[in-house]
């Protein structure tokens, strides 16, 4: 199957290349898993969507996203409005499944409160420099599945940090390369893990993540020696320096 993410502007230059490959490469379009993203719930849904098939190629995407939350400016109304519209997308078939971006228990808490249809998943940055208190305990809860962006932070913009030296320990035992041992702590604890690279030898390392699982103990090491440090990776204009939510 495969798989491709689409996020923001950058979703504007590369989705007629990702629809012209999918065309080209001779497999049935149900072996490809799209997804793109409304840039931002103050925006209107249904007219991104159509303009991302239109630059795709496509009549539906596989997953349909609603990005950053924060742009409502705490007004709960926005959000509810916002998300109305996205289950008006995925009733017209444009969308198989619809799902939300940044978003943190406030903002779901909001959304909830009006949705027919719940979010099917939240596409966060998570790593264990930002583990985001008990907000994973919050999407088990409400069965919201949680998709993890920038998994790797703490190898690829966090690397003076206090986990290095258990990485590197843990990418010894296991005979991959730390940014792989952090994409298993992501998946282990059920969480979708979401990384790329303009390396094709670097994605195909990537694979071996399916190959091995860490021990609860190793999982728990990683969390707790985690949480010693902080770092955010993305909105750092949004959050306060030590805000860890």
């Amino acid at each position: 199957m495969g798989y491709h993410h689409l996020d923001g502007a950058e979703a504007y230059g590369t989705e007629p290349e990702l629809g012209k490959a999918i065309k080209e490469s001779g497999i049935d379009r149900s072996k490809f898993f799209v997804t793109t993203k409304c840039t931002s719930v103050t925006e209107n849904p249904q007219e991104h969507l159509d303009a991302s098939l239109k630059r795709l190629g496509l009549s539906y995407v596989d997953l349909y996203l609603l990005h950053s939350p924060f742009n409502a400016k705490g007004d709960k109304q926005v959000l509810q409005k916002a998300w109305a519209a996205m289950e008006e997308i995925a009733a017209s078939g444009k969308a198989k499944s619809i799902g939300v971006s940044n978003y943190l228990a406030e903002h779901l808490d909001a959304t909830l409160e009006t949705a027919k249809i719940p979010p099917a998943i939240n596409q966060i940055e998570y790593h264990p420099y930002l583990q985001h208190g008990d907000l994973v305990m919050y999407h088990k809860n409400k069965d919201i599945k949680l998709s993890a962006y920038a998994p790797q932070v703490p190898v690829t913009k966090a690397s003076d940090g206090p986990l290095t030296p258990l990485l590197e320990q843990l990418a010894k035992k296991y005979a991959v390369n730390p940014g792989e041992i952090l994409l298993r702590w992501v998946l282990d604890q059920g969480i979708v893990a979401i990384t790329t690279s303009s390396k094709e030898q670097r994605m195909s390392d990537m694979l071996r993540t399916v190959t091995f699982t860490l021990t609860p103990r190793e999982i728990e090491q990683i969390s707790e020696t985690g949480k010693s440090h902080h770092y955010r990776a993305f909105w750092g204009h949004i959050f306060d320096k030590d805000d860890r939510s």
